[in-house]
């Protein structure tokens, strides 16, 4: 039996884990397709085939398809010190062990992401770093009950959901959640400062113009499909007050996505049953702490406090770019001299009082005058929050050629994609 108020504690007690901030990792979401023809579609088994020659994480052998012939649960692999994860419609997720420093995430993530890349071109496939398939139209290869009742949930509100589950990639940046101090290094800062420079973040890296290879009039279309779903798991927590109080009720007041059956493959949660709601009518069966915490797995906000902070707002970028905006939110976030500099520079985005930052971040990239004011302000206090400490000249170095390239000219990489197609 688990009360409201218990569930309250629970959520609070578990998504903010308090402590000096040391560490960051990074989560790098990847479409894969076929380096032959990257317009058709890839078959699951190839991307079993790729992950084959790693340990299954489980430990009962190689990655391995269930009797449909699509990718089962145990389809996740470790590479290295990393995790590897097979998304919905068949994007690779490479989630990197936490790090003590930014040099070691790179220097590590480097050679994880070496060896995935070399395992799926052995199979004529490549790793593409989008934020939203350019070419092709979402298709869901994952058969298992979650994403069953996550797409019969987001169907209800038209084909974003779909859109999201097999078709976006992104960056997510990974931090300490902070401590319990009234300063920089408290949680309440960073959730603060985070959320203030995540626009800034969208804008900047925005990589997902296209849409079944024709523009969409957004420079990342991918945070236009997240603005679609359901805003009550996809949108900022409110602003105001403490954190672990405001994600905790945001939570309470989520609807729940699927609930889950052992004995059934159909997950389907009632419509309109928000957590509250079940701790307090109890149908359509007793919810327990387990359920909770999964329920916490299927919110999607652009900042998840999930122990530590995850962002959750970069799209995927090309090559080896994600080591930029993973340097810039390390800098920002870990200096106090870049983080007074940043939300100085952000504040203004939120004031300009002609719309949502988000959407605006979304549609214009950095050439929304606002956006480019704060960008390479923020910018200009990262590159210079890296020199100070000592960060490997190789990351300092890519840092400064995006601001040179984008920046600095009001550019984002979807601008690449829409002059050269994709």
């Amino acid at each position: 039996m688990l009360s409201e108020a218990e569930a309250l504690a629970h959520v609070q007690g578990i998504c903010f884990k308090t402590g000096p901030p040391q560490r960051v990792g990074v989560e790098l979401e990847w479409l894969v397709r076929d380096r032959g023809d990257p317009a058709a579609p890839v078959a699951p088994q190839r991307v079993a085939q790729a992950l084959a020659g790693f340990s299954s994480v489980n430990g009962d052998g190689k990655p391995r398809l269930n009797e449909g012939g699509f990718p089962g649960e145990a389809l996740k692999a470790v590479v290295n010190r990393a995790l590897i994860t097979v998304e919905p419609g068949g994007q690779l997720e490479l989630s990197s062990a936490p790090a003590q420093t930014l040099g070691e995430l790179v220097e590590v993530t480097l050679r994880d992401l070496a060896a995935l890349r070399d395992a799926v071109a052995a199979v004529g496939l490549e790793l593409c770093g989008y934020g939203l398939d350019p070419l092709r139209l979402p298709r869901r290869v994952l058969n298992l009950p979650r994403y069953a009742a996550m797409e019969e949930f987001f169907d209800r509100d038209g084909p974003w959901g779909r859109q999201m589950m097999c078709g976006t990639a992104s960056v997510q940046v990974c931090l300490d959640a902070g401590d319990d101090s009234g300063g920089l290094t408290g949680y309440r800062s960073r959730w603060q400062l985070l959320h203030t420079i995540g626009p800034v973040l969208v804008a900047a890296f925005a990589n997902s113009p296209l849409r079944a290879g024709r523009p969409t009039g957004w420079r990342s279309a991918r945070q236009q499909v997240w603005a679609n779903l359901d805003p009550g798991r996809t949108r900022a927590p409110e602003p105001d007050g403490d954190p672990r109080a405001a994600w905790a009720a945001y939570a309470m007041d989520a609807a729940v996505m699927c609930v889950r059956d052992p004995d059934s493959a159909d997950w389907t949660a009632p419509p309109g049953l928000t957590f509250r709601g079940w701790l307090r009518d109890r149908f359509p069966r007793l919810p327990t702490i387990d359920d909770l915490n999964y329920h916490l797995s299927t919110l999607f906000p652009p900042v998840r406090p999930h122990g530590h902070l995850e962002l959750r707002m970069i799209d995927a970028q090309p090559g080896d770019g994600w080591i930029v905006p993973t340097a810039v939110v390390t800098a920002l976030a870990e200096d106090a001299v870049a983080a007074d500099a940043a939300m100085s520079a952000a504040a203004p985005v939120w004031a300009a009082g002609d719309g949502d930052p988000w959407l605006r971040a979304a549609k214009c990239g950095p050439a929304d005058p606002a956006l480019s004011r704060a960008s390479k302000l923020c910018f200009e206090a990262a590159a210079a929050a890296l020199s100070r400490v000592g960060t490997p000249a190789a990351i300092r170095q890519a840092v400064d050629d995006f601001i040179e390239r984008y920046v600095l000219q009001d550019r984002c990489p979807a601008d690449d994609q829409l002059e050269e197609g994709a």
